[in-house]
């Protein structure tokens, strides 16, 4: 399984993007499906978590902004990026976690907040 995650960009303050993480092979619906961020100079941190169920979570962060969500019959994942701000400014990395243990990254997205 390959992920190629999708949809990053330049947007100005107060802008959004739609990301994208499309699983190249079949995943299993109960797998977790996750989107992490790394800002330079700093550590790869969790912004968001969906499980097969349907349940989310978001960082503190990013609560109120961003959204995640999935589609199991296209094997992706999505995260709504509203109301972004500079500090927003990532590499978006999409992390999917099966319930046999085995975890896929994907190569990661550009993200820059500036005006």
């Amino acid at each position: 399984v390959q992920l190629q995650a999708s949809g990053g960009g330049l947007v100005q303050p107060g802008g959004s993007l739609r990301l994208s993480c499309a699983a190249s092979g079949s995943i299993e619906s109960t797998s977790v499906m996750s989107w992490y961020r790394q800002a330079p100079g700093k550590q790869r941190e969790l912004v968001a978590i969906i499980t097969g169920g349907g349940s989310t979570n978001v960082a503190d962060s990013v609560r109120g902004r961003f959204i995640i969500s999935r589609d199991n019959a296209k094997n992706t994942a999505y995260l709504q990026m509203n109301s972004l701000k500079p500090e927003d400014t990532a590499v978006y990395y999409c992390n999917v976690y099966t319930i046999r243990g085995i975890d896929y990254w994907g190569k990661g997205t550009q993200v820059t907040v500036s005006s």
